[in-house]
């Protein structure tokens, strides 16, 4: 992408997730009427529709509706990481909040959980959402994944949903991810991947700006990231396929269009560890 496609691809991923927490907080958006509160949670589903279907009735339950109304992810990372009591985990892009507080409820009060996102409206939105829950172990940061205000090796795991595609520079928001988290920790986030022939893919996808900001044109190819991982520091890299999308309007991701044959797109548990020495 040329920069000035960059710049406008950043514009509009911050414009699209501004308009996107706006619009949740308001309760007609929110399936509600008359100004009453959507609750419980458990009524409720995505506004995204590609996000629904992916946590657990029981998951969502006791959480506030918006942080479920808000979830624009293409997993559930918090039920992939194997996240455990006391650990220290981070998200990336983390949103309204809905995987942070998942994580927070699974490390329990021994453990904490972090959410960074670079959007003010998602920060106000995840903030108001850790209040209505109640939950004390979780702090929303300000900040961009390429550069994470948080000091090195402090992280136990790094979690994400459909967000590590967005970035502009992903090989330094790699960097800061191998940066932050302990020797021994887990990367072990959703995001949505390429895998084929790159050159097949219509450049004209992949230099639309809105394209970028609906998830498809900043996604990498499955081995390419494989080898962004390793070039970071990471071993044990992997991709566990969860869906594979055609383009029908039956099974596609974020409105992407049918790709021509040999390539697909894709969402993936993608994984890695920082070694220990």
């Amino acid at each position: 992408m040329t920069k000035t496609t960059e710049e406008t691809a950043r514009e509009r991923i911050r414009d699209h997730y501004a308009e996107w927490a706006v619009a949740v907080s308001q309760p007609r958006a929110a399936g509600c009427g008359c100004g009453c509160s959507c609750s419980p949670a458990a009524s409720v589903e995505p506004l995204d529709v590609d996000a629904r279907g992916l946590y657990a009735v029981d998951e969502t339950s006791d959480l506030p509706a918006e942080a479920v109304l808000a979830s624009l992810g293409c997993g559930n990372p918090t039920a992939l990481a194997d996240l455990q009591p006391g650990e220290v985990v981070l998200d990336l892009g983390s949103g309204g909040g809905i995987d942070v507080l998942l994580s927070a409820r699974r490390v329990g009060p021994t453990g904490k959980a972090y959410g960074l996102d670079m959007t003010d409206e998602m920060l106000a939105l995840a903030r108001a959402n850790q209040r209505k829950a109640g939950v004390e172990n979780v702090e929303f940061l300000k900040g961009e994944i390429e550069d994470v205000p948080l000091s090195d090796e402090s992280v136990d795991v790094i979690i994400s949903n459909c967000v590590v595609n967005l970035s502009l520079d992903k090989d330094r928001a790699l960097v800061e991810a191998f940066r932050v988290l302990k020797p021994g920790g887990r990367f072990a986030i959703t995001d949505v991947l390429f895998q084929g022939d790159m050159s097949r893919v219509p450049q004209a996808l992949l230099d639309d700006p809105d394209a970028w900001s609906a998830c498809i044109a900043g996604a990498l190819e499955e081995g390419d990231y494989l080898e962004r991982l390793r070039r970071a520091g990471f071993e044990d890299a992997a991709v566990d396929v969860l869906n594979v999308y055609d383009g029908t309007p039956e099974n596609t991701i974020c409105g992407a269009p049918p790709l021509p044959d040999g390539v697909h797109l894709i969402s993936g548990f993608v994984r890695a560890v920082k070694p220990r020495g």
